[in-house]
């Protein structure tokens, strides 16, 4: 009897040794949770018959964080991609007497009533009879309604097309009757994010501020990522004196500290480049210096590839270095690359952030949310504005979104473990 009850436990169902089982029971796993696909049993021929990119997107929707994290992305992209038409001014229209004015919140009833359209207060200035200070103050008489594809300041999307619509501002001003026509907010504006030390509205500036930061880490990475196949392929497919030479390299680089060298690199771009010189400078910089860690995988992808079967088939059916490279080697391991240089667009977003907001990177009138930060470095102006620190807070936002969309398109360019 025990000799049938050891074998009994020894024996293995269909399920267990399916290809279900061997990766991560994709679908089966999927289903208990949420009833997208059929119990394994029901459904062992789709494995057999996935294909390699059905398997990836398997185990990709099962990472709802990466799910959230990738839909974050896209709408952050969205929004700098069509930045003149969601922001309601001009990043440069500027008013001093708003100066440091405070968020305005938006509202949908007055007096206990429900308005249908959503609407802000006005903003009056009084003194502050302790401090002798002028403060905003919210003038509750008069209703500011927010109109949807309003005209407003003139842009030219992407810098062709003429236009003056915006998604959303204000429209004229409702007053109570109580208070009888002559009652007038002396401002008449919408800055959902308050305003800077110029009057600016904060919106605005960090939805424009998005186009610099977010290019500069999908840019700074396509080089990135160039750089390190590129180097680290001849390392690991060549080996010898190129190895050395390229692994020494990598080491130095890797040694120095971050911020000096970023502070010797940035200090070499010269003070009259224009704004758009100083960009790509700045991209070129974070791309030299980001590339090392992808070239060590890259390499050492190649060391354990080169003497592979494949690869010596295709040594002696006649294919050339270049053809072995690229048609056998690199597409055997691309989506980690691809998850690699996603969880490197970060890291390239916070280097170019802490690079402007130290004064070494970008310099106004560039918009971009390191350069934003640069005013909060004053705790006096942060004291009265706490809003200065929000394009901070939308750095952590895409920080994070771009963290968990990485780690999922990481777990499943590999669906077989």
């Amino acid at each position: 009897m025990s000799a049938d009850r050891s074998l009994t436990d020894q024996t293995t169902t269909p399920a267990e040794s399916s290809p279900a089982a061997a990766t991560g029971d994709l679908l089966g796993a999927e289903s208990e949770d949420s009833g997208a696909y059929l119990p394994v049993e029901e459904d062992e021929e789709r494995i057999y018959i996935a294909s390699p990119l059905q398997m990836m997107w398997w185990r990709f929707v099962k990472h709802k964080m990466a799910i959230v994290g990738g839909v974050v992305v896209i709408l952050l992209y969205l929004v700098a991609i069509f930045a003149e038409v969601l922001a309601p001014y001009n990043p440069e229209t500027y008013e001093v007497a708003l100066t440091y004015a405070p968020p305005q919140r938006i509202h949908f009833f007055h007096n206990g009533e429900f308005q249908g359209t959503p609407f802000v207060y006005g903003l009056t200035q009084a003194r502050n009879p302790e401090t002798l200070r002028m403060e905003f103050q919210t003038d509750e008489t008069v209703r500011y309604p927010i109109r949807f594809w309003v005209e407003g300041d003139p842009y030219k999307l992407w810098g062709i097309f003429r236009n003056s619509r915006h998604l959303f501002g204000i429209g004229e001003p409702i007053y109570d009757a109580s208070a009888g026509e002559s009652a007038e907010a002396p401002f008449s504006i919408i800055f959902l994010l308050g305003a800077d030390k110029l009057g600016r509205d904060m919106f605005t500036r960090i939805i424009y501020g998005s186009r610099i930061s977010l290019s500069i880490g999908l840019i700074g990475v396509a080089l990135s990522f160039i750089f390190g196949v590129v180097l680290g392929g001849i390392s690991g497919f060549y080996g010898g004196v190129l190895d050395v030479l390229i692994q020494r390299i990598i080491e130095f680089i890797r040694s120095v500290p971050s911020i000096p060298l970023w502070m010797a690199l940035s200090a070499s771009l010269p003070q009259d480049w224009s704004n758009i010189r100083v960009y790509f400078g700045i991209t070129i910089i974070l791309s030299l210096i980001g590339w090392t860690f992808l070239a060590r995988a890259v390499r050492g992808r190649f060391l354990s590839m080169r003497e592979e079967e494949f690869i010596l088939a295709a040594r002696f059916a006649g294919a050339g270095e270049m053809r072995i490279i690229l048609r056998h080697m690199v597409p055997s391991f691309f989506s980690h690359l691809i998850a690699s240089a996603t969880l490197a667009v970060p890291a390239m977003i916070l280097s170019e952030t802490s690079l402007s907001f130290l004064g070494l990177g970008l310099r106004p009138p560039t918009i971009s949310w390191g350069v934003l930060l640069q005013e909060s470095q004053n705790l006096r102006s942060v004291a009265l504005a706490p809003w200065l620190l929000l394009p901070g807070v939308f750095v952590i936002i895409t920080v994070l979104a771009l963290n968990f969309l990485g780690d999922g398109l990481r777990d499943a360019a590999d669906p077989y473990h």
